[in-house]
């Protein structure tokens, strides 16, 4: 079929990505008998949440009795350096549990003790071993256990269409335009409500554990132009332990249970570093501690002559690195033919999640648009400025069924949706546009610049003459989007899926450019080498629309059940940033 055709579906929910947040959500609408459609731009097999390794958490008190829902709440608290939103985290950790057992009874294989107890482990910032997980595939098996879970309720699920731009009018959503990525067929999607499940802006950056063409900031773009408004883009967590080469594959992450079984960190002398930077918690601190150890002992020139550190699994057991990190150990063998059992890894700081997206209430995760909902990656308000491992996939499946009830709730109480036929020819001109457009511009090109920018100008440490410097270098190549060159062929409409993640990413790069300008402080992932300290009159999130730029929001208060059991005395920022 030749882009010009154009298909019409209809159905009462659309949402707008089918990794765990979007199968969740959909097997939620279905349970509650609402009509709908799942759809992405890869394989539903194939989503991010594919890739996640670590494990889920919850306070089951399987291996600690003595933890509670509580102490995660406070944990994630702590960690979030104060910016999460209490509710929101309340709301995960006490239904932690819950999604653990729809999990279990849906035939997910969590590994158990030998008496039958799921097992759990420590995951960096912990205070208990409250992470479960299925040896280092808990994001495959999670991914393949909803995929059954949908599949048995006949949930419909379309994964070549790329979603170029969300339908609204008078602030009410009433569907979504796109194309199919194979065939380029147009296609217009009508439907009640819209529930955008479309990942982070990760792979704006040029380390990254994101793949190619995901997680590209089109989730951004989507929802401002929709009328949402983005939360704490500036707060983007930095993985500690990205490799370095094959090139291609830079920034593939070696999971975070590596350190959490006994791995150790090495700088190029030699030296176990973190006792300089967290001497209490060492290799099992936090992701934004350790990402920022990594980071200074490669800048201060104490790193290996390829510019990493070294993690060390040397010393464990074969058998254990076989049963506990059997997908690290594979991945080292195909990508660089390094036996993790006799060699250690090099390793650098890689862009990895996105803990600010787009701003949602603390109920039901709406946008403050009619219709329109986010959940996991895509929204906002779970991590602050520091996301601890294991929480990001028990959200997807928390919020994932309060998202589908809240939807449910909106379409039964529906009375009636405008739609707009201005509104859809101008979806449809936008593609027109770009397909009779035959500039000279390289999308790729214009990508990497993107990428470069916002590595040498937003990366694990900031400073406001670099961000400045960032977005000068950002409106230039804005200035040629117009000469961007689309050329679809036998092989796809790529090229087209590539324009659209170009202009996400520069709606993404400016959200973060600006908004960490106005965080002039060093809090959790965002470090500022001018303003090293925390700044308490800064205990407010950063939310960011192209017509009022940043607006300080404050944080509301933590709850006393939760404040005492914080130890405050953790949050010492003395030695996070040496520079």
């Amino acid at each position: 079929m030749s882009g010009t055709d154009e298909y019409v579906l209809s159905t009462t929910v659309l949402v707008i990505g089918t990794g765990g947040g979007g199968l969740r959500t959909a097997i939620e609408l279905k349970q509650q008998g609402i009509d709908v459609l799942a759809v992405g731009k890869r394989r539903k097999d194939d989503a991010h949440t594919r890739l996640a390794a670590g494990g889920l958490n919850a306070a089951l008190g399987t291996m600690d009795p003595e933890d509670s829902w509580q102490q995660h709440a406070a944990d994630t608290i702590r960690e979030s350096y104060f910016l999460a939103d209490p509710h929101v985290v309340m709301t995960v950790a006490k239904n932690a549990a819950r999604g653990i057992q729809e999990l279990t009874d849906w035939g997910l294989p969590f590994a158990r003790e030998a008496d039958g107890r799921l097992s759990q482990r420590f995951f960096g910032a912990h205070k208990y071993r409250r992470t479960c997980f299925a040896g280092d595939y808990t994001g495959l098996e999670i991914q393949r256990t909803l995929l059954r879970r949908a599949k048995a309720l006949d949930v419909n699920i379309i994964d070549t269409i790329y979603i170029t731009r969300i339908l609204e009018v008078d602030n009410q959503v009433f569907g979504a335009y796109g194309f199919d990525i194979e065939t380029g067929r147009r296609t217009l999607i009508r439907a009640d409500a819209v529930v955008l499940a479309s990942g982070g802006h990760n792979r704006i950056w040029r380390h990254t554990s994101s793949r190619r063409d995901e997680n590209t900031g089109d989730t951004f773009r989507l929802a401002v132009l929709a009328g949402a408004r983005i939360r704490d883009a500036e707060l983007v967590q930095f993985h500690p332990s990205g490799i370095l080469e094959p090139e291609e594959a830079a920034g593939t992450l070696v999971s975070e249970a590596a350190r959490g079984e006994g791995g150790i960190l090495r700088n190029g002398l030699g030296e176990r570093f973190m006792e300089r930077y967290d001497p209490e918690r060492m290799e099992l601190s936090t992701r934004d501690r350790v990402a920022l150890a990594n980071y200074t002992e490669i800048a201060e020139g104490r790193g290996t002559a390829k510019g990493g550190v070294i993690l060390d699994l040397t010393h464990l057991p074969r058998d254990k690195i076989f049963e506990r990190l059997p997908r690290i150990y594979r991945t080292m063998i195909e990508l660089q033919r390094l036996d993790i059992t006799r060699e250690p890894i090099e390793i650098a700081p890689t862009a990895h999640y996105s803990m600010g997206g787009v701003w949602v209430d603390t109920e039901e995760h709406s946008t403050g648009v009619s219709g329109f909902y986010a959940i996991g990656e895509a929204a906002s308000g779970m991590h602050g400025a520091n996301r601890l491992g294991g929480n990001s996939l028990i959200e997807l499946l928390v919020y994932g069924r309060i998202v589908g009830e809240a939807t449910a709730r909106y379409i039964r109480g529906l009375e009636r949706v405008r739609r707009d036929r201005g509104v859809i020819s101008l979806a449809r001109q936008e593609i027109d546009d770009l397909l009779a457009n035959k500039g000279y511009e390289s999308v790729r090109s214009l990508q990497r610049a993107v990428r470069n920018l916002m590595t040498e100008h937003a990366g694990v440490v900031r400073n406001e003459v670099g961000l400045r410097k960032g977005l000068v270098e950002l409106s230039q190549i804005e200035e040629r989007l117009p000469e961007v060159g689309v050329h679809p062929d036998i092989s796809g409409f790529d090229d087209l899926a590539h324009a659209f993640d170009l202009k996400g990413s520069l709606i993404a790069a400016r959200a973060t450019l600006e908004s960490a300008i106005e965080r002039r402080e060093t809090r959790g992932a965002h470090n500022r080498s001018d303003y090293p300290d925390q700044d308490p009159a800064l205990k407010v999130n950063m939310v960011w629309s192209p017509k009022t730029g940043v607006v300080r929001e404050p944080v509301p208060d933590t709850p006393d059940e939760i404040a005492r059991l914080i130890e405050k005395d953790e949050l010492a920022v003395a030695g996070r940033l040496v520079e």
